[in-house]
């Protein structure tokens, strides 16, 4: 089951990456960071992710994020879903969740453009936590392309579960840079 699961995923990343451009982020705010690769996630059609955020008093959480974006006028809606690893750094042991959720990018001018998004999963979909939540919203600057500037903020909590302290990996403003081929 885990060779069919993993190689549709694969599937899915390749297929995406097929046809579409590729781009990298990372931000950091105060007390966190993270790296994005993004396959597929500025056109509409299929796109893929791949995360990791980082905070050194809460832990980790990787994923890989399958999806699909939407033309609603001058926006670009996604929906999707996340197949997420956790790694909490107190009182809980390492789990899985699987998230759904969705986002918008609202082009403002060539150079700016607004993006949001946000995921949950509830206990019945993760492991060792009892619900995982992910936030962002921001503003990104195409400085010269392919280079981008972002300002924002995110949230990711994986709350814990049978009187386990939550694990807030992220909660605040962030800075961060892209490059998209």
């Amino acid at each position: 089951m885990k060779k069919i699961v993993l190689g549709c995923a694969c599937a899915a990343l390749f297929s995406a990456t097929a046809a579409n451009a590729i781009s990298i982020h990372g931000q950091a705010g105060e007390h966190y960071t993270n790296v994005e690769a993004g396959f597929g996630t500025e056109s509409t059609g299929l796109y893929s992710t791949l995360n990791w955020a980082h905070n050194d008093d809460d832990g980790d959480v990787a994923g890989l994020g399958l999806g699909v974006n939407l033309p609603l006028g001058p926006l670009l809606a996604n929906v999707g879903g996340k197949a997420l690893y956790l790694n909490p750094k107190k009182d809980s042991s390492d789990g899985y969740a699987i998230a759904v959720g969705g986002g918008l990018q609202w082009p403002l001018t060539k150079s700016f453009s607004l993006y949001g998004e946000g995921y949950y999963s509830p206990d019945s979909l993760s492991s060792g936590i009892n619900d995982y939540k992910e936030a962002s919203a921001g503003l990104r600057w195409s400085v010269i392309r392919p280079v981008t500037i972002d300002v924002g903020y995110r949230y990711i909590e994986m709350s814990g579960k049978d009187g386990d302290r939550n694990n807030v990996v992220a909660d605040g403003a962030y800075v961060g840079a892209g490059i998209g081929f």
